[in-house]
């Protein structure tokens, strides 16, 4: 018989008041400070670039990101064909990670009520993860990390589920989150792989049978393994690389190597990782021992769910120890509903968890009648909730955390820093974007012909987020760039805007097409303006006039 879960009468006011926080912050930072984040920015610029650009087609989007947070994007990026402000501000990037983090305090707070967590406990745990500081500004700003935290916990959710009712719905819910979690972000992998092989141990466990085993497992496992081939495949199809994050001069190898990011391994790197992981949260370690203590004396199935946001921790620390990615506090945000979702596991199991259609074999939720349980709770909500602090001073740490600790001049400017050029480091990140802005705006002005600009998008990406006409530019995602940027004045291109032949510049399009084309103009182009980025670490800019062939 189907009833409905307890947990959906407060499911939405409670994500209707984590959505509008989390929007509210978003549209301070970026309309109050004008503070946006990169990354969130580019994939505005490639959704507008697949649906208003001169050549709109939906491969624009590009192969180096898997696509989900690009697409969800595309009905709102869409109107900015009439209101370019939605772009100009990536308003339609922090639309998106606004619901999905309160789509995640959704499925924190569901979870803990499943386990029949006292009501103190459970509005107390889910403050403290919607309030955590890196939960609000990754809630606020259009990253991806909003919706893979969110697929990722609503996994976790329905694996506790599954371990307790054996339903074979729970099973489907927990891969197609999975999948979708890869869709948003490759880290995805390491959870989709832990959860097919925890789903068919337990699987065997319970029937002692390897075709269960294999069948459970494979269930969880179907949607990640079609998302990677059908995305893969079409990549090869159209750009010729199946894995453009590694061999495209614009993927996150070729990143690393043009700016110099990652790590050298060794000691050092682990305790980088080490340190991000404590200060995201603080009493992981503590929480998580007693945690896993509790649950071997319960025999209790349902933490081993945990494993899934363990095991992409894993992966962020490996992936830094290789060198693969850069020193980013964002790669280690999921530290926060593992030690959340710890805390929730120390309460014992409350009544009967209820499912659609129980499997053959369920188990039983006995409860613990230990008396110290609800002090042991109570320290790990204290616990929790004391680590806010740390959390929000760790972001506004240079050391800690390169992307965010820009927030301490946004947030708190008359709580100056007592080095000048850190003061003024900060100002500038704050300020990336606002020579873009300005280069968008300038060319608007001169009411040019569509195909009138070319430039490449790697640093110009917020140009094209900008502008009120898309269609001025050629950029690398049409299909006729490569003919256009080899003869520009017999394709009516008028003006050719360049970055230095350095850096990530040197993998810029114009740059390897024409060496010399941003000191000297390479014999066709005349210099129109020079226009020094007031952002941090952005290039100055050169317009050319195209005058010859």
């Amino acid at each position: 018989m189907r009833s409905r879960s307890p947990h959906i009468p407060r499911a939405t006011p409670l994500f209707l008041l984590a959505a509008a926080g989390y929007l509210a912050v978003g549209l301070y930072l970026a309309l109050g400070v004008g503070y946006l984040q990169g990354d969130a920015l580019s994939r505005v610029a490639d959704t507008r670039a697949a649906l208003l650009s001169r050549d709109p087609h939906l491969a624009a989007i590009g192969f180096i990101f898997t696509p989900l947070t690009a697409l969800a994007q595309l009905p709102l990026v869409w109107l900015s064909e009439w209101f370019p402000q939605l772009t100009r501000w990536g308003l339609t990037s922090i639309a998106v990670s606004a619901p999905a983090m309160a789509g995640a305090v959704v499925q924190v707070h569901a979870i803990a009520r499943e386990r029949r967590c006292s009501a103190w406990m459970t509005w107390l745990l889910t403050a403290g993860f919607a309030l955590h500081p890196m939960i609000i500004y990754y809630g606020a700003n259009g990253m991806s990390e909003a919706l893979f935290v969110f697929f990722v916990v609503w996994a976790v959710r329905r694996l506790v589920r599954w371990t307790t009712t054996d339903d074979v719905h729970d099973l489907i819910v927990a891969g197609l989150a999975l999948g979708l979690a890869y869709l948003t972000r490759y880290d995805a992998l390491a959870a989709t792989g832990t959860a097919t092989l925890l789903v068919a141990a337990v699987a065997w466990y319970r029937s002692r049978r390897g075709a269960v085993a294999v069948l459970d497992g494979l269930l969880v496992a179907a949607p990640t393994v079609l998302a990677f081939v059908v995305w893969s495949a079409t990549s090869w199809l159209i750009t010729g690389s199946a894995l453009a994050q590694f061999s495209s001069r614009y993927g996150n190898a070729a990143i690393l190597e043009q700016s110099g990011g990652g790590s050298a391994g060794g000691l050092e790197a682990i305790a980088f990782s080490a340190a991000e992981i404590i200060v995201m949260a603080p009493a992981l370690a503590l929480v998580g021992v007693v945690c896993v203590t509790l649950a071997a004396r319960r025999r209790d199935p349902e933490p081993l769910a945990l494993l899934l946001p363990l095991a992409v921790l894993a992966f962020a620390t490996l992936a830094y120890l290789r060198g693969l990615t850069f020193p980013f506090l964002r790669f280690y945000i999921i530290a926060v509903p593992l030690l959340v979702l710890c805390a929730v596991f120390l309460a014992p199991r409350h009544g009967r968890m209820r499912a659609r259609r129980p499997g053959p074999r369920p188990v039983d939720r006995a409860d613990d009648p230990s008396r110290w349980t609800t002090p042991v709770s109570a320290i790990a909500v204290l616990a929790v909730v004391a680590g806010l602090p740390v959390s929000a001073a760790a972001m506004l740490s240079p050391e800690l955390s390169q992307e965010q600790h820009a927030l301490h001049a946004a947030i708190l400017p008359r709580l100056g820093y007592p080095d000048p050029e850190l003061r003024r480091e900060q100002e500038a990140i704050i300020a990336s974007f606002d020579t873009e802005r300005r280069i968008a705006e300038y060319l608007d002005s001169l009411g040019l012909e569509d195909g009138s600009v070319i430039m490449d998008t790697m640093q110009g990406f917020p140009i094209i987020a900008s502008t009120s006409h898309p269609q001025t530019y050629v950029i690398p995602s049409d299909r006729d760039f490569v003919t256009a940027l080899n003869d520009p004045a017999a394709h009516g291109i008028e003006y050719l805007l360049t970055v230095p032949n350095e850096g990530r510049g040197a993998a810029d399009a114009l740059n390897l097409r024409y060496p010399t084309i941003y000191e000297n103009g390479s014999g066709f182009t005349s210099l129109e303006a020079e226009v020094v980025n007031s952002g941090h670490d952005r290039p100055t800019w050169r317009l050319w006039r195209v005058v010859g062939s």
